[in-house]
């Protein structure tokens, strides 16, 4: 569709010629005067051979890295826009089209090609000859029509558990993978998924650049075996072609970004990222209450989760297997980079870290900085009416106190915290961990030791019961164990309904300051609907199989088999103080030195 004059004058008005360049408007704008409207419809645009368009705020002109600019990029750098076609849909000449292409395709005139020229500012685009304001409006206009130009963002949200893995967040998470034509960059903690494999595994073969930062690749590499260590998670990924690398603290990230500006900074715009607080495992997909969260269209959440892989490939160290070397990204795109999408922002606690050591990939942690507590706080303190917690741990002094803060000076604002078991403590070891924090702090003779009484790992759940908040857990066992435990998993807040944070954070100041975690924060009118699917997930977790306490009860009272593992349910603090102590009755095996040592071989109990 040609270009219009009543767009030319639009635009004719926001941007302004770079001062030191001659502007001479022609085509529709420049004819307006000896034109109706209706006949300029049919002229093609087309600028002086050296005008230029302003950028930035100073001259009215369209900033760098605006959604603007990024989606004009995007459009003149997608190798499907030829010549024609950008001549059609822009309402521009073939000369300026032609030039265009030419430029991006390089000498040889092939997209996808050694010599391609992508253009990665306005300042190159504004660079080719006969390109200028009516020019720029119109490739805007294009760039409009076919969605590049970003506003909202896209966000959905995936919760486990579900039946199947094949119904899970990770089938959507291979098919995200499998149309990357770029680069996949992962962050990860935890990953056993066999279609995830596969995914990697073939665009590998395609000539995708992928590069996989693995937690686990800090034990896999001290195997000395070759065949061995080839044969690990870290080997195994290797062995596919994705070079693998690890950090020196916990990498507790769960994200990957597909076909993001790692080399080219308008892929900012279109591409796609995947985070939240579910590893890639069978557990996370159908036992664990997990959030997996969906995101296109936010140069935002695109620009600072590849400025934090980025920053963490820097200061990580090779598995050293069998797949060729990635290097550092050549974008080096910087959140700042960006104009902010209102409403949204990323978190991360490597705002906490620093990397030093003489290659840099060492990580020095700063114990004044709590950059995903301060957030956490902060929105806690403008709740109004209601904040709705899901967390598996509750031991973050600063977080716990904060909420007993807000129900003590605001007791009509509900607080619910939905926990995993592993936060009950009972009313004796609460006892003993005061006795022990006391204790701590009576020894301690400098700030830090005292700061570090204060941040070990204290079970914060009995003194916000007591403060008055509404705790439940996710009850399923007597004794908690790894090989059965179907934990809640997710990480997030709610807030007033309206304001969400959500992401791989624990709530600790282990995760606050020993380990790398994102998250993401969302408010306003444009996310109601997304935050309003959390709202409903916490308040179906929140009465979790209620109704089948009295049953289990009634078997633990009765049964010749005592259940000492069950089916999840969530239950208050005396509701599963009450059921423990039930189970002690009816099974004096329980507490048994047997029992305790193996909890994975004794699931039940004969009475």
């Amino acid at each position: 569709m040609l270009a219009k004059c009543a767009d030319m004058l639009r635009v004719a008005s926001l941007i302004r010629p770079t001062t030191g360049r001659i502007a001479r408007l022609v085509g529709p704008v420049a004819v307006l005067g000896a034109l109706s409207l209706g006949a300029c419809t049919d002229v093609e645009v087309e600028d002086g051979e050296n005008d230029a368009f302003g950028s930035g705020k100073a001259d009215g002109g369209i900033e760098e890295g605006s959604p603007e600019a990024i989606g004009v990029l995007r459009l003149v750098n997608d190798p499907a826009e030829t010549a024609a076609s950008l001549k059609a849909g822009a309402g521009i000449t073939s000369r300026v089209s032609g030039n265009i292409v030419k430029h991006r395709d390089g000498a040889d005139g092939a997209s996808g090609t050694a010599d391609d020229d992508r253009f990665d500012t306005l300042a190159e685009l504004d660079a080719i000859p006969y390109v200028g304001p009516a020019t720029l409006n119109a490739l805007i206009e294009l760039a409009r029509d076919k969605g590049y130009v970003g506003g909202t963002a896209k966000l959905d949200v995936f919760f486990s558990p579900v039946a199947s893995v094949n119904d899970s967040h990770m089938s959507r998470i291979a098919t995200l993978i499998k149309s990357a034509k770029h680069n996949v960059d992962v962050a990860i903690y935890s990953y056993s998924n066999s279609q995830i494999a596969a995914a990697l595994a073939d665009r590998a073969a395609h000539g995708v650049k992928i590069r996989f930062i693995f937690d686990t690749a800090a034990e896999d590499r001290k195997l000395t075996d070759n065949a061995a260590r080839a044969a690990t998670k870290s080997g195994q990924i290797e062995s596919a072609g994705v070079d693998v690398r690890y950090v020196n603290q916990t990498m507790h990230h769960k994200f990957v970004l597909i076909d993001g500006p790692r080399d080219a900074r308008d892929l900012v715009t279109s591409a796609k990222l995947v985070f939240g607080s579910a590893n890639w495992s069978a557990s996370a997909a159908t036992d664990f209450d997990e959030n997996t969260v969906f995101v296109e269209g936010s140069p935002e959440l695109v620009a600072s989760f590849q400025h934090e892989f980025d920053a963490l490939w820097k200061g990580s160290r090779e598995f050293a297997g069998s797949a060729p070397s990635q290097g550092q990204s050549t974008a080096n795109i910087l959140p700042g980079d960006v104009a902010d999408q209102e409403g949204i922002e990323a978190l991360f606690t490597s705002a906490n870290f620093s990397p030093t050591g003489t290659d840099g990939t060492t990580w020095r942690v700063d114990r004044t900085k709590t950059t995903m507590t301060d957030a956490y706080n902060a929105a806690i303190d403008r709740a109004t009416t209601s904040i709705k917690v899901a967390t598996t741990h509750m031991r973050l002094r600063p977080f716990a106190e904060k909420l007993i803060a807000k129900k003590q000076a605001n007791p009509t604002v509900s607080i619910q915290v939905y926990l995993d078991q592993q936060e009950y403590i009972s009313p004796s070891a609460h006892s003993t961990q005061n006795t022990e924090l006391a204790e701590c702090l009576g020894g301690a003779t400098t700030s830090t030791a005292e700061r570090n009484c204060r941040y070990n790992d204290y079970l914060f759940s009995k003194l916000l019961v007591e403060a008055g908040i509404d705790v439940r857990f996710k009850s399923y066992a007597y004794r908690w164990d790894h090989s059965y435990a179907d934990q809640m998993h997710s990480k997030y807040m709610v807030v007033d309904g309206k304001e969400l944070i959500t992401g791989s954070f624990n709530h600790s100041m282990n995760s606050e300051q020993a380990t790398f975690e994102s998250a993401m924060h969302v408010w306003g009118a444009s996310y109601a609907a997304f935050v309003g699917k959390y709202t409903a997930n916490f308040d179906k977790i929140w009465d979790t199989n209620r109704d089948a306490l009295a049953g289990l009860r009634t078997k633990i009272g009765n049964d010749a088999v005592i259940p000492l593992v069950f089916e999840p349910m969530a239950l208050t603090y005396q509701e599963l103080g009450d059921l423990r102590a039930l189970i002690r009755t009816n099974c004096t095996a329980a507490d048994s030195a047997e029992f305790r040592a193996s909890p994975a071989a004794h699931r039940f109990c004969n009475r």
